[in-house]
């Protein structure tokens, strides 16, 4: 490869590593504790990656209840996110599979709409309901799938861990929100998802 051509590839290589990524995360508890969201943005830091994040995250909501609100659409509709990460609680059982599906759906509509990329964020049971984790793995996937989405698996990487350590302290204290290490796990497989093209 010639010089001139080796340093415009290696300009626009950097160039787009110093654009910023624009990530609205729309969730509940499980994504305010601890602050997700900064930590997705101090660990994309530390991969290169400068982000810039928004939050709308409100106690025991599910994704049908910020379409309600009406705020996220506003927010979408300004085309300022390259991102937009949905999170409901674990929704193993068939009604909250329906809300994930069908909520789903709208936000993708939104984001087509709106030239932003949809983001299912797995999330995990709680320890006493730890048997319906295969339920969560499933409902997420297929809510994914059906709906064209990317999928950050944080839910799978939690049970991963949780087998192979036998550990479960990525829980808090009530055996549900996630410790200081569940989110800076959460954050780790975020970001992998969004920036490792590798």
């Amino acid at each position: 490869m010639n010089r001139i051509l080796f340093m415009l590839l290696l300009s626009l290589s950097v160039s787009a590593l110093a654009q910023k990524s624009r990530i609205l995360f729309v969730g509940n508890s499980l994504t305010y504790t601890n602050n997700l969201p900064e930590l997705v943005k101090n660990e994309a830091r530390k991969k290169g990656f400068k982000v810039q994040t928004t939050m709308i995250a409100y106690p025991n909501y599910a994704l049908i209840d910020h379409l309600d609100d009406g705020e996220v659409q506003k927010r979408i509709r300004s085309g300022k996110f390259d991102y937009v990460i949905v999170q409901q609680g674990p929704s193993s059982q068939s009604e909250g599979r329906e809300m994930l599906l069908d909520a789903g759906r709208k936000f993708q509509m939104l984001c087509q709409q709106n030239e932003t990329e949809l983001v299912f964020f797995m999330v995990w049971p709680s320890l006493t309901n730890y048997h319906t984790f295969e339920g969560v793995i499933k409902n997420h996937r297929d809510a994914a799938i059906e709906n064209e989405a990317l999928l950050c698996p944080v839910g799978e990487a939690w049970k991963d861990y949780f087998e192979r350590t036998d550990d479960s302290t990525l829980y808090g204290l009530d055996g549900f929100h996630p410790s200081r290490k569940g989110s800076r796990l959460a954050a780790e497989v975020i970001v992998k998802t969004l920036f490792d093209n590798g």
